[in-house]
């Protein structure tokens, strides 16, 4: 009996800990100016990489909660690459230090090295402490094509920006480069078709049969396709496959804005931002697009439908805005104009700042003033709230998190769009499909 009121006492003391730790992690100092305010939501975010990532290999982690049947070994491919943007940035600001932030990258590329790859594709989720791959679902058990690219989005913003000769940058460069030559792009084209595919099992082999066809946030896995310097793809497979779906072309107009690409409202939020984390939609065009007005006129659409709300969900409004893929209370969802649950994911509008400043801004303000206390939280802001059906989500995804610091910080720097489109290889890539960017007329650094 003694030792169950001991235990009784000290779960009692572990949970007032834990309360007293949440409750000190999410103090919002107040009175801040637009640039303090901008500061604190990248920091803040940032230690979900940082403070979060796995201990073992480094690697973010899926998400901050144990839901869906997985615990804390599911590391993340595609969360990783946004995370080490992220780490660039917090090296840029001092919140780490330069050699922190390298030998960060160099943990996680010292285990991607050891970890299962097939074809040199790594699948969607590893385990962090084995490298062994944990599937996505009963037959997506190998390469997964898209979150490579993602990962490779941010391991080749890190070979552009960790230059210094020391042996310690000198080897992070080189192993980054080994491992980008040996993602087999052509591979997925499953028999030289002209178009890519998602997956590849050594089990299940092509039996996913995913087609990656646009308009979405899967760009960027056509322009580093044709990017390799070993596994290029042909022009022919971005615009046979790529460029040749039922809703690739959009040209109407939603709420007097017209939108070039894509689903009926543009979809979810996120097809703005994964691909243009790197790439610098900024005078970036191709035969089909101009992706600054893609982009910027996707974030106004979405942003109208909330004001004009059809649904009359509580709590939308010119300030309370942003609809793409994040968890729910009915569990995860693709949120958009077209699939609307009443819930607002803040990564939706904050990963917009380029897009949209000053209606960013007025979300950013109206997310942490007046719905602080509710969604502000150890790693910033979670990851979607409904205040019609007063839902308030505890969970972090890497995914989420991830474009809030990077894209905050290409709206105030541009720094990781810099670092990206000066890669030689995605320079060679981008010319080879036809695009124009002001980054093609300079010479890129090795």
């Amino acid at each position: 009996m003694k030792h169950f009121f001991a235990l009784l006492l000290l779960c009692c003391l572990l949970s007032g800990w834990t309360m007293a730790q949440k409750k000190n992690a999410a103090k919002r100092p107040k009175n801040l100016t637009d640039e303090q305010l901008l500061d604190l939501v990248q920091k803040q975010t940032f230690k979900y990489f940082w403070d979060f990532g796995h201990p073992v290999s480094g690697m973010a982690r899926e998400r901050s909660n144990t839901s869906f049947d997985y615990g804390n070994e599911v590391v993340t491919t595609g969360g990783t690459g946004f995370g080490v943007m992220g780490i660039i940035v917090a090296a840029e600001r001092g919140w780490i230090t330069r050699q922190q932030a390298a030998e960060r990258v160099q943990k996680i590329v010292n285990f991607l090295w050891k970890a299962d790859m097939f074809h040199g594709v790594f699948p969607h989720w590893l385990n962090g402490e084995t490298g062994k791959v944990i599937r996505f679902s009963p037959k997506d058990d190998g390469g997964d094509l898209v979150e490579t690219s993602f990962l490779f989005q941010g391991l080749l913003c890190a070979k552009q920006y960790f230059t210094k000769d020391t042996p310690a940058e000198n080897q992070l460069r080189n192993k980054i480069q080994w491992l980008w030559d040996g993602i087999e792009w052509n591979w997925h084209t499953q028999n030289n078709q002209n178009v890519l595919y998602w997956h590849w099992s050594p089990n299940n082999d092509w039996s996913m049969n995913h087609q990656i066809r646009g308009f979405n946030e899967c760009l960027i896995t056509y322009v580093l396709a044709a990017s390799s310097p070993r596994f290029s793809i042909s022009p022919q497979v971005y615009h046979q496959g790529w460029a040749n779906s039922n809703y690739f072309r959009n040209g109407r107009e939603y709420y007097g804005i017209k939108l070039p690409l894509g689903f009926d409202y543009g979809g979810p939020l996120f097809f703005s931002h994964y691909s243009f984390l790197g790439l610098d939609p900024r005078g970036l065009k191709d035969n089909y697009a101009d992706y600054w007005e893609q982009n910027k006129n996707h974030t106004l659409i979405n942003r109208a439908y909330c004001i004009d709300n059809p649904k009359k969900y509580k709590g939308y409004s010119a300030n309370s805005w942003g609809l793409t893929a994040s968890d729910s209370y009915r569990g995860y969802a693709a949120h958009s104009p077209t699939e609307d649950l009443g819930v607002i994911s803040p990564t939706a509008a904050l990963s917009a700042f380029p897009y949209t400043p000053e209606f960013s801004m007025q979300a950013l303000k109206h997310f942490y003033n007046n719905l602080g206390d509710k969604i502000w939280g150890e790693y910033g802001f979670v990851d979607g709230f409904s205040e019609h059906h007063n839902w308030y989500a505890d969970s972090y995804l890497a995914i989420d998190q991830g474009p809030i610091i990077v894209m905050i910080e290409n709206y105030r720097t541009g720094l990781l769009w810099k670092l990206f489109m000066s890669n030689k290889d995605v320079q060679g890539g981008l010319k080879k499909l036809g695009f124009q960017s002001s980054h093609l007329t300079t010479e890129a650094t090795k």
